[in-house]
């Protein structure tokens, strides 16, 4: 059975799909372990990173994306009724092991989810328990997405979006690890304190739930500019000290993932920078990442074995 891991932070912009790509491209390459990206953010980031945007426009056409499983989820009475294994895509960027499940610029509509869960709550007679059957909806609902597949994979990795949604609270109750990527600013910052707070509440509302085994990977630094890097150094540090406060030494990466123009042209190309560039700088950081994150993952095997 694979590993189900997030990547997530409240705030966007801190290269968090940057890092799901480009990691789950380093495995597959490197490693030789077959991933699957799952991407859960409406930006669709994920997505056209490893899709060019005409393709992707075909599959969104033919409802060939990840908001298929979703409406059936909620509404079982589509003709067509799509599997999970129908919608994944593969290989990409020519690797064999690299698959995606596409993401949708409309994923869901809440309105229709909170009605239909509140039928489904009158037809159990739990009209009053609302809440416990939301959160029966939110914790199964990529769980039961992922079901078929799950032993398909050594990993698969949920692109969430910012925020704190429905999918990433229910990405976080299907993984067993999430991973947060951060840039050295204040506002990164609060935006790993405040997931952390969503964390502790998820944890509460399915504390009866014994299913639940999410952990914190790690803390991965995706650092800003290197020309600013250097002028606003001391401060960088200063707020990077802040975090490893908060963290012991075991949840923050050692390796951090410099700033390199060769990511965004990789997008471009819709191909992992990892892959179209391997050796520039942010794709031997990344490559030196996937080992330290496969280091963890035993660490956490030899910790529980023993």
């Amino acid at each position: 059975m694979g590993y189900i891991i997030s990547t997530v932070n409240m705030k966007g912009g801190v290269g968090k799909t940057t890092l799901t790509v480009n990691l789950a491209a380093c495995l597959a390459k490197a490693y030789n372990k077959k991933v699957l990206v799952l991407d859960l953010d409406s930006q669709i980031s994920a997505t056209l990173s490893l899709l060019p945007p005409h393709e992707f426009g075909k599959l969104r056409k033919n409802r060939k994306t990840i908001s298929h499983l979703i409406d059936l989820a909620v509404q079982s009475n589509f003709h067509n009724k799509l599997s999970t294994t129908d919608l994944i895509i593969s290989p990409l960027a020519n690797i064999s092991q690299l698959h995606l499940l596409p993401g949708d610029i409309e994923l869901y509509d809440e309105y229709i989810i909170s009605e239909r869960l509140h039928q489904q709550a009158i037809e159990t007679n739990k009209a009053g328990d609302f809440e416990r059957v939301w959160n029966n909806f939110e914790r199964t609902l990529l769980q039961d997405i992922l079901k078929p597949v799950v032993a398909n994979y050594d990993f698969i990795i949920l692109d969430c979006a910012p925020g704190y949604n429905i999918l990433t609270r229910s990405a976080l109750a299907a993984s067993d690890f999430y991973i947060l990527p951060a840039r050295p600013e204040f506002l990164s910052l609060v935006g790993i304190q405040l997931l952390e707070r969503r964390v502790k509440k998820l944890r509460e509302s399915h504390q009866d739930d014994n299913s639940l085994r999410l952990q914190l990977l790690g803390i991965v630094f995706i650092l800003s500019q290197t020309g600013l890097f250097g002028r606003y150094a001391k401060y960088y540090e200063q707020v990077k000290r802040r975090i490893k406060q908060d963290f012991p030494p075991e949840k923050i990466f050692l390796t951090e993932i410099p700033m390199d123009v060769n990511v965004a042209k990789a997008t471009d190309a819709s191909i992992p920078v990892t892959i179209i560039t391997p050796d520039s700088s942010a794709s031997k950081a990344f490559y030196r990442l996937a080992e330290e994150f496969l280091q963890k993952l035993e660490s956490v095997a030899d910790r529980k074995s023993g």
